[in-house]
C-alpha cells in the first residue's frame, strides 16, 4: 500500500482537512462597502452622519433614527448597470450588465417621553435590512502573451514527489483528485491536474521525482479569461437610540451580517510554437461561499447651534466565519504521433474547506452639516479604514498567519470623503453629492482610487415621500489572474450607475 493510501485513511479517520484557498483577495472583498440604501441617502452621496431623519442614514450612524419625530417606514429598489472594460497584453474587451434588486427596507418606532421635563426626550427602535455590496460582476479579457498557463501548474508542482500528485495504479482520476486534495491540500491537486493532462512532465518517472518541465513549448498564446461572479453582502441592523435634551442624540446598531458569494472562470489557452506536446488548454474554477458575522455601531449627533450638527460614529470590526467550497475542470489537447488527442479532467467533485474566521476592519467616521432653515441643507462626511488590521483566524495556524502578513504589507488605511447638498422648493427636494474613496493598497494599482457623483429629487405627498436618484461611480483596478505562475493582470475600468427609487411613510 502506497504512503498516500495510508495517510489518506488516516486522514478519513481523524477528520482533518488539510487545504486552504482563502487570500488577500477575499479579506478585500468582505472587508469594503459601498453606498446603498435609500434614494435620498444616495441623493447625497451618503453624506449623512451628521443629519439623520431617514432610514439608510441610521444604518450609517445609528443616533440618525433619534432625529424621527414620528414612527417610519422605507423600501428603496435599485436599477444597476455594470460597464467592464478590460485590457489584456493586446486585446481589449467590454462587457454591460444590468438588473434589479431591491436593497433597503425598514422601519423606526419612536416613543415619547410621556415626561416632558425629563432629560430623555424620546426613544427610537429600529430594524432594517441593507445591502452593503453586491458581488456582481461580469468580465471578459483576451489576448497574445508570453506566459503559459504551464507556470501556474509547475509552481505547484516542482519539489513534490511524484507519488503525492499522480494516481495510483488502476485509481480514477476522481477518486486520486479527490484524495490528494484530503491528505497533501489543494497545491497537490493543482500539481496533479497539470501532471495527468499531460501539461507537466516528471525529469524521471520515479515515485521519489520532484523535478519537472513543461510539455508546452515557450512562444506566443493566445489566452481569454472569463469572469462571472455573483451574490452579495447584507446588513440587518436593530437600532436603538434616544434623544437627550435638545441638542444630543445618540444612537446603538446592533448589526447581523451574512455573505453570499459564487464566483465562476475559465480560462483557454492556445498555441503552435515549436515542439509543443499541448496545443490547447481549457481550465475552469468554481467558488461558493457562504459566511455570517457580527458588528455594532455606536454613533452621536449633536446639534451645536440650531444649524449646525455634528456627528461621529464608531464601526466596531465584523467579525465573520465563512466557508467555501471549489470545483475544477481541466481539458487539454496534446499532439501524439500526428494525432490530436484530448484528455479531460473532470473530477465531479467539490472541494469543502474548513470553515474559517476574518476580522475586517473598524471604521471612523466624523461629519459635519449645516441646515438653512427649511430651505436647504449641506452635509459633509469624513472617514477611515485601516485595511491592514484584516485579520484571518486563528492566528496560531502557519498559513494564515502568512497571509495576515502580505496584508499588514500590503494593505494600508484608507480615508474617504462624501458631500452632499438638498435644496428645498415646496414639497420638492433637488439633491446632489459627490465621494472619493482612497485605495486600500498601498501600490494603489491592485485596486485603485474610487470616484462617484449623484443626483437625485424627492416630493412630499403629506405623510409620503417618493425619492429616485442616480448615482455613478468609477474605478480601475488589476486583476491577477492567478496566484502562481500566470500572475499576468487584466486593467479593468469598471463604471457602475445606479437608478434608486424609494418610498417612504410616516406611521
Amino acid at each position: 500500500m502506497k504512503f498516500k493510501t495510508i495517510v489518506f485513511l488516516l486522514a478519513g479517520i481523524l477528520t482533518v482537512p488539510a487545504f486552504y484557498a482563502q487570500d488577500i483577495t477575499d479579506a478585500v472583498r468582505y472587508s469594503q462597502d459601498e453606498i446603498v440604501g435609500s434614494a435620498r441617502y444616495r441623493g447625497l452621496s451618503g453624506a449623512f452622519g451628521a443629519l439623520g431623519g431617514d432610514l439608510s442614514a441610521a444604518s450609517l450612524n445609528p443616533a440618525g433614527s433619534a432625529v424621527f419625530t414620528s414612527s417610519f417606514m422605507s423600501f428603496s429598489l435599485t436599477n444597476l448597470n455594470i460597464k467592464n472594460e478590460t485590457a489584456y497584453y493586446d486585446g481589449l474587451d467590454s462587457n454591460k450588465d444590468s438588473y434589479t434588486e431591491f436593497t433597503q427596507i425598514g422601519t423606526a418606532f419612536v416613543f415619547h417621553n410621556p415626561n416632558s421635563s425629563g432629560s430623555f426626550q424620546k426613544f427610537t427602535l429600529g430594524f432594517t435590512y441593507d445591502k452593503t455590496r453586491d458581488f456582481k460582476e461580469d468580465w471578459a479579457a483576451h489576448g497574445e502573451g508570453s506566459n503559459s498557463i504551464s507556470n501556474y501548474f509547475l509552481a505547484y508542482a516542482q519539489g513534490k514527489p511524484l507519488e503525492e500528485i499522480s494516481a495510483l495504479q488502476n485509481e480514477s482520476l476522481s477518486r486520486a483528485y479527490s484524495e490528494i486534495g484530503q491528505v497533501y491540500g489543494s497545491g497537490n491537486q493543482q500539481a496533479f491536474l497539470g501532471y495527468e493532462s499531460y501539461i507537466i512532465e516528471p525529469v524521471n518517472s520515479t515515485n521519489e521525482n520532484t523535478e519537472y518541465y513543461s510539455n508546452i513549448s515557450p512562444g506566443t498564446f493566445n489566452q481569454n479569461y472569463i469572469y462571472s461572479a455573483t451574490g452579495y453582502n447584507g446588513k440587518i441592523a436593530v437600532n436603538l437610540a434616544t434623544q437627550v435634551n435638545d441638542k444630543l442624540y445618540l444612537g446603538l446598531n446592533l448589526n447581523t451580517h451574512f455573505i453570499n458569494y459564487d464566483r465562476l472562470t475559465y480560462f483557454t489557452e492556445s498555441n503552435s510554437n515549436i515542439d509543443s506536446v499541448v496545443r490547447d488548454v481549457n481550465f475552469e474554477n468554481r467558488l461558493s461561499t457562504i459566511g455570517g458575522g457580527f458588528s455594532f455601531q455606536l454613533g452621536t449627533i449633536y446639534k451645536a447651534t440650531e444649524s449646525l450638527r455634528l456627528g461621529l460614529t464608531y464601526n466596531s470590526p465584523t467579525w465573520y466565519t465563512i466557508e467555501e467550497e471549489t470545483s475544477q475542470y481541466l481539458k487539454t489537447t496534446r499532439v501524439d504521433n500526428g494525432a490530436s488527442i484530448d484528455q479531460v479532467i473532470n473530477p465531479n467533485v467539490v472541494n469543502v474547506f474548513p470553515s474559517y474566521e476574518l476580522q475586517t476592519p473598524g471604521k471612523y467616521l466624523g461629519s459635519i452639516a449645516y441646515v438653512f432653515g427649511t430651505s436647504g441643507l449641506i452635509s459633509f462626511d469624513y472617514s477611515f479604514k485601516d485595511y491592514g488590521s484584516i485579520k484571518f483566524r486563528p492566528k496560531n495556524d502557519i498559513y494564515f498567519n502568512e497571509q495576515n502578513t502580505i496584508i499588514s504589507d500590503a494593505l494600508k488605511g484608507a480615508s474617504a470623503f462624501n458631500i452632499g447638498g438638498e435644496y428645498r422648493i415646496k414639497q420638492l427636494s433637488l439633491r446632489g453629492g459627490y465621494r472619493f474613496e482612497e485605495s486600500p493598497y498601498k501600490n494603489g494599482e491592485t485596486i485603485g482610487d474610487l470616484t462617484g457623483y449623484s443626483v437625485g429629487l424627492g416630493y412630499r405627498f403629506g405623510g409620503t415621500t417618493f425619492d429616485v436618484t442616480f448615482d455613478q461611480y468609477q474605478r480601475e483596478s488589476e486583476y491577477q489572474l492567478y496566484s502562481v505562475g500566470l500572475t499576468d493582470s487584466a486593467a479593468l475600468d469598471t463604471r457602475v450607475s445606479n437608478i434608486t427609487f424609494s418610498l417612504s411613510f410616516t406611521l
